[in-house]
């Protein structure tokens, strides 16, 4: 999935991410930046910025229609 996130810049997606303990987690990100493999969202749940690894998200799709 690392290779197709970047098409997600300025979308909203929903997202299965492994965190670094291996725990599978389902997010509603917005994108805003994909660099040397770090990717920078908005977390919707957690109202909050973050940075997460591409090579973590697993599966991505569009959120179609009103956030929130």
């Amino acid at each position: 999935m690392a290779a197709g996130i970047e098409k997600y810049v300025g979308r909203s997606a929903e997202i299965i991410y492994q965190d670094s303990k291996g725990r599978f987690t389902k997010r509603r990100i917005s994108v805003y930046s994909v660099r040397d493999g770090r990717v920078r969202v908005l977390d919707w749940e957690k109202r909050s910025f973050r940075t997460l690894r591409a090579d973590r998200i697993l599966s991505a799709l569009p959120v179609i229609g009103r956030v929130g």
